[in-house]
């Protein structure tokens, strides 16, 4: 074959660096956003941010003054940092500081036991909900109450590796027989009676029934611990030892045959056995709240909503005045051309920045203008919009308009929603019309909410309800929605009261 050479013209789609890091900061989720501009701003010398935080307009790289050349600013400026720090210079500290207070008068008193007691919790505070635990809280919580027992030695081993084998939600992950043969190693003359011994102690500390192997145990324990004559605790212990299967599924007829009671007994039995809390270990190890930053704030002003950027979200960056000031032109010298590179990094940060902002303000006025229903009323208005309805009305692509709706929330006055919850498909009215897939699922909650107890609707009624709206939606549909909701099925929510 020969070989030969040939001239091809034609055109392609490149996407520069400024480009790439304009879509990169356009994904970027809130806090994702905070560390990549820290990131930033740790790496390179020629950015800072300004003290001010409150405005959001950022700063415009385009604006600063240069001495007729690019990098290259006014030597005779001087901010009021510098001056600042001359002064400081100039201070001396006195060896002897006085102190206008004492610890305890600015701070709570914070209790030094593992654990708040139940009155402590019922504060509604938390001093410590923003730090994880260093060790696991429920585990703490039964050491401290082992170590003050007063056992022997091998009982306390024993009951070390009872513990050790507690989950969060205080049931035991290992049976006695196992824990009872990883003891003989160490302790050859114990018995399996002192390991039941001890576990039984365990399943009485705070909180009761931890420890337990079964929800039925579980709440037999805590059961027990109730007054012997209150009403219906025999046919109470026996159902959630016996029945406790039958009382999950709602098969109230079989539970009255084998307890021999009517309804009014048997709901008051069950109300009994809710007293009680199968998951005892959830009271102590409680989750710690996850906080989301909302990247909008949605509010209504002289009867028009408006949208405002997070000023968090959006700090002031500028190019560092002294550090450009030392680029010198027409020097090609490996720290000049270091400043040059890091300028000009700068600038394409702060410009990438600012397009992600106006993007998102953008957007989140779009989708406020087409929900207003919605924020004004609530679900059940929420009207129909896909991404390509948005990008249609803004002239952006449809990919640019689902990375801004990633991972970016709205403060409304309905609360914090993801961008990506006001879009939704939507289902033909029988007006010729359209109704939204979120509308559908509050209207579905709404039916729930309302349904008799004894006789909950099934998910052909409920479309049958929604067709009477003039909303055609198959039973299928119904059952996807519900379950989307968490909503269980008609046998499962059937109560007796």
């Amino acid at each position: 074959m020969k070989q030969s050479l040939q001239l091809r013209i034609g055109q392609s789609l490149t996407m520069t660096p400024q480009l790439q890091q304009a879509i990169k900061l356009l994904q970027l989720s809130s806090l994702e956003l905070q560390a990549e501009i820290q990131e930033t701003l740790d790496s390179n010398p020629l950015l800072e941010q300004e003290d001010n935080l409150g405005e959001i307009t950022l700063f415009d790289p385009e604006t600063t003054r240069i001495n007729g050349e690019e990098g290259e600013e006014s030597t005779d400026i001087k901010t009021s940092a510098d001056t600042v720090n001359e002064n400081r210079a100039k201070q001396t500290l006195p060896d002897d500081l006085e102190i206008d207070a004492r610890w305890d008068q600015i701070y709570d008193n914070i209790p030094v036991s593992p654990t708040q007691s139940q009155n402590a919790r019922d504060d509604n505070r938390d001093l410590f909900e923003n730090q994880a635990p260093a060790v696991d809280v429920l585990n703490e919580h039964l050491l401290w109450q082992l170590n003050g027992a007063h056992l022997t030695e091998i009982d306390h081993q024993i009951g070390l590796a009872i513990i050790d084998s507690i989950d969060d939600s205080g049931y035991l992950t290992q049976s006695v027989e196992d824990i009872y043969a990883g003891l003989q190693k160490q302790f050859e003359e114990i018995e399996i009676d002192e390991v039941l011994a001890v576990l039984h102690l365990i399943q009485h500390f705070d909180p009761i029934g931890v420890g337990a192997g079964s929800p039925s145990e579980c709440m037999t324990i805590q059961l027990s611990q109730l007054d012997a004559g209150t009403p219906h605790l025999s046919k109470a212990l026996t159902l959630v030892g016996k029945y406790l299967e039958h009382l999950a599924s709602n098969d109230f007829a079989f539970l009255k045959r084998r307890l021999r009671a009517n309804d009014a007994e048997l709901a008051e039995i069950v109300k009994l056995i809710q007293t009680s809390n199968p998951h005892p270990g959830h009271m102590v190890s409680e989750n710690h709240a996850e906080y989301i930053i909302p990247d909008v704030y949605v509010s209504k002003q002289a009867g028009k909503w408006q949208v405002r950027i997070n000023p968090e979200n959006a700090p002031n960056l500028r190019v560092n005045k002294h550090y450009a000031s030392l680029i010198k032109r027409s020097d090609n010298s490996d720290q000049n051309t270091y400043l040059k590179d890091h300028l000009q990094e700068a600038r394409w940060f702060i410009k990438s920045l600012q397009s992600r902002n106006e993007t998102l303000i953008r957007v989140a006025n779009a989708i406020v203008e087409r929900q207003q229903a919605f924020l004004e009323y609530g679900e059940e208005a929420m009207q129909p919009m896909v991404l390509r309805d948005i990008a249609d009305l803004l002239e952006l692509h449809e990919s640019t308009v689902s990375r801004v709706t990633t991972h970016k929330y709205m403060h409304t006055p309905r609360g914090i929603l993801e961008f990506k919850y006001f879009f939704s498909s939507h289902v033909s009215t029988s007006d010729g019309g359209e109704c939204s897939s979120t509308a559908i699922r509050a209207i579905i909650k709404k039916f729930v909410a309302a349904e008799r107890p004894n006789k909950p609707l099934s998910d052909n009624k409920i479309a049958l309800l929604l067709g009477d709206q003039g909303i055609k939606v198959a039973r299928r549909t119904i059952a996807k929605y519900r379950e989307a909701m968490h909503i269980p099925p008609s046998n499962e929510r059937k109560r007796l009261f």
